[in-house]
């Protein structure tokens, strides 16, 4: 039921970056559901991860990895490897280190990210036992597989790439990520890589990483749930015959943040129309106010009310709701008076209450849309706000219902 994904666009290859699939049968006999991706030597690597204090055993493996000299990223999906303690971070340590040794690398080397069922224990063997078909597959153009085989309750795969041209040396830069439900990032999205060939000082990715993630994927909601394995990866593989950026100005970096941006907003957005049972994207764009926080704080009380999203499910301009949420999301001193309430272009409340020319067929012509943008305007500053969420269905619920049946 993705909402305006379709087939995935052309992903250009990344010098020095290679991605392999292979089929450990974790949940379901012959699914390609374990992928190994390779930097090339000398890579920068960044990332941001989810804040759940309940974070999985791969979270805390990997934050602690990578500061180091990364050389491979092992994904597994259909398992968490959350909740599971201490035998938990054992499997993460041992699977990682079982990979290092048939790449010949050092434990450290490897970044172990999983996904699925929380609470089970990690089906070790059966990793270790898909591994060498994984490094056997590598190749630089797998990305498209890659997107593939690290979906769970996605219905397509998601990805994104952009090029540009510095000093007449072109520079790619080329994403993944999966995510359909458990959405609602404190620093990333469920799972995404994303890497280029530029050669970025390991400080200055780590800033635009983080930068990046705040535009994008940490301004996605599906269902106000942030998940325990959150994990999103930047590697720079310095392959292109270009100086190293090492300082966040000038005209290359500007080029390359502007497409590690677009890559993650692409990404991004492709989880909120892909969400679990979704049938609208919605944006949620607060103007006016005094403070960003505050800006965020209206958007995510309406981008999360189950009655809002119930009634964009069902295409009925309730903006009743909508002001409801309004007023309760915990803004200091607002006046109601000052605030107008937008469909599209459509007023549907001014100065706190009914528009005088707003009619209800208006409202559901709107309503009616697969694509809806909510505007509210605050009128107490300059701060602006844009997040990005879906309705909530009837299969949004069969889906977690039966998630482990």
């Amino acid at each position: 039921m993705a909402v305006g994904l379709g087939p995935l666009s052309t992903l250009h290859p990344v010098p020095g970056f290679e991605l392999g699939i292979a089929s450990a049968g974790i949940k379901r006999p012959g699914r390609k559901d374990v992928v190994v991706m390779r930097c090339a030597e000398g890579s920068s690597v960044a990332g941001v991860f989810t804040l759940n204090a309940f974070c999985a055993a791969p979270v805390i493996l990997a934050r602690k990895r990578v500061l180091g000299s990364v050389r491979y990223l092992l994904t597994n999906t259909g398992n968490a490897n959350a909740g599971t303690g201490e035998p938990g971070l054992q499997h993460a340590v041992r699977t990682c280190a079982a990979l290092a040794q048939l790449a010949g690398v050092d434990d450290s080397a490897v970044l172990p990210f999983s996904t699925g069922v929380i609470g089970e224990p990690l089906p070790v063997e059966k990793i270790e036992a898909a591994l060498q078909a994984a490094l056997d597959d590598l190749a630089g153009d797998h990305w498209a597989e890659a997107a593939s085989g690290i979906m769970t309750t996605d219905t397509l795969p998601k990805g994104a790439s952009r090029q540009f041209v510095h000093d007449g040396v072109t520079v790619t830069v080329t994403g993944i990520s999966k995510g359909a439900g458990m959405i609602k990032p404190n620093m990333a999205t469920m799972l995404g890589y994303i890497a280029t060939d530029a050669k970025v000082a390991q400080g200055v990715l780590q800033d635009l990483l983080r930068d990046a993630a705040n535009k994008s994927f940490n301004r996605i909601t599906i269902d106000g749930d942030t998940s325990t394995n959150d994990c999103c990866m930047l590697v720079a593989t310095g392959q292109a015959a270009l100086a190293e950026i090492s300082q966040a100005s000038g005209e290359l970096f500007a080029k390359l943040k502007e497409a590690v941006f677009a890559v993650c907003m692409e990404v991004a957005q492709a989880i909120v129309r892909d969400g679990e049972g979704a049938t609208k994207f919605v944006t949620v764009q607060v103007n006016g106010g005094a403070t960003h926080q505050e800006c965020l704080d209206v958007g995510y009380a309406v981008a999360h009310s189950p009655l809002i999203k119930t009634a964009l499910f069902a295409s009925d301009p309730n903006w009743g709701r909508i002001l409801a949420a309004v007023g309760r999301a915990g803004v200091a001193q607002l006046d109601v008076s000052k605030i107008d309430v937008f469909l599209g272009e459509l007023c549907i409340a001014s100065h706190g209450c009914r528009a005088a020319s707003y009619t209800e067929e208006q409202g559901a012509a709107v309503m009616a849309k697969e694509e809806i943008t909510i505007r509210i305007e605050l009128g107490r500053g300059t701060c602006s706000e844009t997040i990005w969420t879906t309705d909530l269905s009837h299969e949004y619920v069969k889906i977690n219902a039966e998630y482990r049946t």
